[in-house]
């Protein structure tokens, strides 16, 4: 793009004062805002425009229903984990990691994924994902395509976190990494920002960016050519999760489902997880803000809550209907924010009050669109330990702790005690549950 090239985008989107500076910038710069200019599309700005006029759309969640929530076990738990083993041994499902974020918020510089969080060896979010996927691989035959989606700023860190552990014995052919999109951050009057002045403010355009993401890298074509039918979804700081477990695959395959999630049961009435709730034919997640105290302390006939269960984003989608979705415009969330700008002079001004917005898309935001939905209902002990704080609850200590008591558990039921005092981690190759550990016949003393 060149300099008429970006004044005539600019005027068409009404945001000629990107340029303003232009004069007083170097080659490099110059080069630097044409290229961010170039992301630019009016149809988005005019979306991010339109949103800051009406607002968040936050609709009336008070006829909201709680939906049937399934708890496998038995005769149908069998018939789950069947259907979910024939998906996977003809090659049919994939995993797909959100994996944009920074580790500022653990004291880590670099994406979350290289935070270390193996209890013994120190292995980092990522080992634990990628073990997974290949354990998996190895008891099916069939590889799993690993899509993880960076951002601009974690992706050639996180790639190149993957090469020096040699892709943590995946085939790197099925490994497929791609960038979400960043959005530009606006006043009130839905100017752009420019955070100095040869840079537009921008940030990433949110995990419900993804879809769009997918089908701008060709990720979307690529799982169409590998013949994938469903793309189990999940988030990088969550290293108990069970990632393409057969029975939640089974489940949505059996039920036909277009947008399946699991779900565990809230810690406490007003903990903060989105709710999937039902209104009429249709169903959507309701963020916890939107809920009132009577909906998050009411009782069902069992005496428990009536609003149950969250998500923890856990999610099998239907490769279809990802690809049908992924053209449409999502609904935009705001967030005011303090955010450093340019003032007339051309000096950087760092706010002490909120002074722009952000704009994200949630994947959730997609639940009312699908056709058919499947809720799934499993044990937080055994799947849910994310590391968001960098102390107290969801921290790097709480989440070790929970991994150690996890394996500790599979030992248990091997017949094998191990003390507290005993640091233990089992490589997901080695062992993706407890009735494969018990198979291989695991040799380990106890105190």
């Amino acid at each position: 793009m060149n300099y008429e090239q970006a004044e005539k985008l600019l005027k068409k989107c009404g945001q000629e004062h990107v340029l303003a500076y232009w004069k007083k910038l170097g080659k490099k710069e110059r080069e630097e805002l044409l290229a961010q200019i170039a992301t630019l599309e009016p149809k988005s700005i005019a979306q991010c425009q339109g949103a800051l006029k009406t607002g968040a759309d936050v609709p009336d969640s008070s006829k909201g229903k709680a939906p049937k929530v399934a708890v496998l076990k038995g005769k149908k738990l069998a018939e789950a984990v069947a259907a979910g083993e024939k998906e996977l041994k003809a090659g049919r499902v994939a995993a797909l990691l959100v994996a944009g974020g920074q580790g500022s918020r653990l004291g880590y510089d670099g994406p979350k994924g290289c935070y270390q969080i193996g209890p013994v060896t120190d292995a980092p979010l990522f080992y634990f994902h990628a073990r997974k996927i290949l354990a998996r691989t190895i008891r099916y035959g069939k590889p799993i395509p690993f899509y993880v989606m960076t951002s601009e700023a974690n992706n050639e860190a996180t790639v190149k976190c993957f090469e020096e552990n040699d892709y943590f014995g995946l085939n790197p052919d099925d490994v497929f990494f791609f960038t979400q999109g960043m959005w530009p951050g606006m006043t009130k009057d839905g100017k752009i920002i420019l955070d100095k002045p040869g840079h537009i403010f921008m940030s990433p355009d949110g995990h419900g960016g993804l879809l769009a993401a997918l089908k701008r890298s060709g990720a979307l074509a690529d799982m169409k050519k590998r013949g994938i039918k469903s793309v189990f979804f999940f988030q990088v700081d969550n290293p108990l999760v069970e990632i393409a477990d057969p029975a939640f695959v089974g489940y949505h395959v059996l039920n036909k489902s277009e947008y399946s999630l699991k779900l565990c049961a809230k810690r406490d009435p007003k903990e903060k997880v989105g709710m999937p709730m039902q209104f009429g034919k249709t169903f959507r997640m309701v963020e916890y803000t939107e809920m009132t105290d009577e909906q998050c302390t009411r009782l069902g006939k069992d005496g428990k809550l009536y609003f149950l269960y969250g998500s923890p984003a856990i999610h099998v989608f239907d490769r279809a209907f990802l690809d049908r979705e992924a053209s449409k415009a999502m609904p935009l969330h705001l967030a005011f924010k303090k955010i450093p700008f340019v003032d007339a002079k051309g000096a950087v001004v760092k706010p002490s009050e909120p002074n722009g917005y952000k704009f994200e898309k949630f994947i959730f935001d997609i639940l009312p669109n699908a056709k058919t939905a499947a809720f799934l209902a499993f044990d937080q002990k055994d799947e849910f330990s994310p590391v968001k704080n960098a102390e107290g609850s969801d921290s790097p200590a709480t989440c070790r702790a929970d991994m150690q008591a996890k394996w500790r558990r599979w030992m248990a039921e091997c017949g094998i005690q191990c003390s507290d005092k005993v640091p233990v981690e089992i490589d997901p190759v080695y062992a993706v549950d407890a009735a494969e550990l018990a198979k291989i016949g695991i040799c380990l003393g106890a105190e």
